[in-house]
């Protein structure tokens, strides 16, 4: 999950060096939080108009995620 999530926003940004996708470790009910760390420049490249790009990277995880039988949540830092 960390590879596709640092795939997709190394696709969206100038500075693509600068990514990093780290995971906490799971919670009581079984739900991965995922953090994207991106530049300062490219924080609004990866959020959207309206957040609609970090809605649908959201969405995107969440379908992987079920294949996988896996709760998870995708916050952009």
């Amino acid at each position: 999950m960390q590879e596709l999530l640092a795939i997709i926003a190394k696709g969206l940004v100038d500075d693509p060096d600068s990514v990093k996708v780290e995971a906490d470790a799971p919670a009581e009910d079984g739900t991965i939080v995922y953090h994207i760390h991106v530049a300062e420049d490219d924080m609004g490249r990866i959020i959207g108009k309206q957040g609609r790009i970090a809605k649908a990277i959201r969405t995107i995880a969440r379908s992987a995620a079920i294949r996988s039988e896996q709760k998870v949540m995708v916050e952009i830092d």
